[in-house]
């Protein structure tokens, strides 16, 4: 488990994910251990969603990946934060990755160094 001060550092990773593999390595790289939470087999319910959009201060249409296949047909940025929502829960590899979680704060790895911001 990684602490930084008295606050532990999660990351929502996916390992086959180019990105989120080198996200994770520049954490370690900066001595940062941090707890790993596999997403896709530990997918977040509904009230993470919102609490980790909350740390992002960012809306739903910002975490989902919309060139995604599973995107359901109709859903748009201007869908309502509900139905982006139930998508996210009912097809978790739409969740963008990797989100680096620290406190009250998250950040998209997108790329890799923003997460450096919140360390």
């Amino acid at each position: 488990m990684a602490v930084t001060g008295a606050v532990t550092v999660v990351i929502w990773h996916n390992p086959r994910c180019t990105t989120s593999r080198k996200t994770l390595d520049l954490l370690r790289a900066h001595g940062i251990e941090p707890e790993i939470r596999l997403y896709l087999q530990d997918p977040p319910d509904r009230a993470e969603l919102r609490a980790v959009l909350k740390k992002l201060g960012r809306p739903a249409a910002d975490l989902l990946r919309w060139k995604e296949a599973e995107v359901p047909a109709g859903l748009t940025r201007a869908s309502g934060e509900e139905a982006i929502l139930d998508a996210l829960i009912a097809h978790p590899r739409l969740i963008e990755r990797p989100v680096v979680i620290h406190g009250d704060i998250a950040r998209i790895g997108r790329p890799p160094e923003a997460v450096l911001s919140i360390l």
